[in-house]
């Protein structure tokens, strides 16, 4: 099975300790299959995907929503979805 598009994503953890106050930026990548979406903890069956979409906050990046039969997840990503988005919404046409 190959990758048929990308989609870097960060996650912040924030650390706090009695004197300071620190955040971490992990750097990740979801993947899309022709049956799947792949994160670094998750793996959701395109069945259950309901829709994706995107809401853009500051200059660059924004926030990746993906609506699924259970939930909705959201990704901070720092550039833009949009060709993930679209790559994502063909592939569920045809599933």
């Amino acid at each position: 099975m190959s990758i048929i598009a990308e989609q870097p994503y960060i996650k912040i953890i924030r650390e706090v300790s009695s004197v300071k106050k620190m955040e971490i930026e992990h750097e990740r990548t979801m993947y899309l299959f022709s049956d799947k979406i792949v994160t670094e903890h998750r793996e959701f069956s395109l069945t259950d995907v309901l829709d994706l979409s995107y809401r853009k906050i500051g200059v660059a990046g924004g926030i990746l929503f993906l609506h699924t039969n259970h939930s909705v997840y959201s990704y901070t990503v720092k550039s833009s979805p949009h060709r993930f988005i679209n790559s994502c919404k063909e592939q569920i046409k045809k599933s």
